[in-house]
């Protein structure tokens, strides 16, 4: 069963600046990204299921 997604925003900001200080990318820790994944694929799984009991 496809999921249609009805509204996506998407917000970036722009600079010229060279100066800006750079910071960690927020999953530079492997575990932290493996459980914002993991997370994800439950979310979906579960909203998946409440449809097919429908």
């Amino acid at each position: 069963m496809p999921i249609e997604i009805k509204e996506l925003n998407i917000k970036i900001n722009v600079s010229d600046r060279e100066d800006v200080a750079q910071t960690e990318h927020p999953f530079a820790d492997f575990d932290t990204y493996n459980n914002l994944v993991k997370d994800c694929v439950e979310q979906v799984l579960e909203v998946i299921a409440n449809k097919h009991e429908r």
